[in-house]
């Protein structure tokens, strides 16, 4: 998880999420969004804006830990 972390900050993912809460909350007013709207919103696009790069990395290095579990 913390190597996620790392990967989406250094992307740049994690300062866009940012931006779109931020627009969200304007658009909706301060004093009219919850926690839950924002998860709801923002979600969808998250998941799908994770760069490809880092997915892939991601998936070879629960690969490679798998198959040395299972040895």
């Amino acid at each position: 998880m913390e190597l996620l972390r790392e990967r989406l900050v250094e992307s740049g993912w994690k300062d866009e999420m940012k931006g779109l809460c931020r627009e969200y909350i304007k658009m909706k007013g301060q004093n009219n969004v919850t926690i839950d709207d924002l998860v709801h919103v923002i979600t969808p696009k998250g998941r799908a804006s994770i760069p490809d790069p880092i997915k892939a990395d991601l998936l070879q290095r629960i690969r490679t830990f798998l198959i040395s579990a299972t040895v």
